[in-house]
């Protein structure tokens, strides 16, 4: 690829770091804020790294926090004796926008994968054993994504949370409200059949 300078392949390369930015979008991306947008990059730039130097996880929940325990954990109105578990930082957002949910939350920030070398220790599962052996928690919530890897992560955490009898919960999965069993794949209709809830 021919080079515009050090500088421009240096941003470019910068923003490949992002999740779906390939070649294309990278370029695009610089020569829209070097053409059209300094202001906006030099606002980015700002926000980045005052981001970068002030957010670290929950030393509780692991979610992104400006504090070393996050508002959720401090919250005195959150119940402390529900715990949701989930992949991601994205996952609590997404939970606290369409649901009344006020228990606590923990992050793992992925799941069990070690082909990738992704283990316990990388989920911060000895800090979730340890809060576990705290005996505060009566129900822990699974809400892992319901792929080969978010299901086997939570058999992992489900069996930990036994052991501690504590009762452990999954979130349903199945036919979207709304939808049409003819419009839904196999898998998810296979998924919903078998775990049929008595009304």
């Amino acid at each position: 690829m021919a080079s515009l300078g050090p500088s421009i392949d240096q941003l470019m390369e910068a923003l490949r770091c992002l999740p779906g930015v390939g070649p294309k979008s990278a370029q695009r991306m610089t020569f829209h804020l070097l053409e059209r947008q300094r202001d906006g990059g030099d606002l980015l730039a700002k926000a980045l790294r005052q981001a970068l130097d002030k957010v670290q996880h929950c030393e509780r929940c692991r979610i992104l926090s400006e504090t070393p325990l996050c508002p959720r954990c401090t919250d005195p109105n959150r119940q402390p004796d529900q715990l949701c578990i989930v992949e991601m930082p994205s996952d609590v957002l997404a939970i606290e926008q369409a649901t009344h949910y006020q228990g606590q939350y923990f992050v793992l920030s992925g799941h069990l994968s070690p082909l990738d070398g992704i283990g316990p220790e990388a989920l911060g599962i000895p800090k979730l054993i340890t809060q576990f052996a705290e005996n505060k928690i009566q129900e822990v919530i699974l809400a892992t994504n319901p792929t080969v890897e978010g299901e086997a992560t939570a058999h992992y955490i489900g069996e930990l949370a036994h052991a501690y009898d504590i009762k452990v919960t999954r979130l349903a999965h199945g036919i979207p409200l709304g939808g049409e069993l003819e419009f839904i794949d196999s898998g998810t209709l296979s998924h919903a059949f078998s775990g049929r809830a008595t009304l």
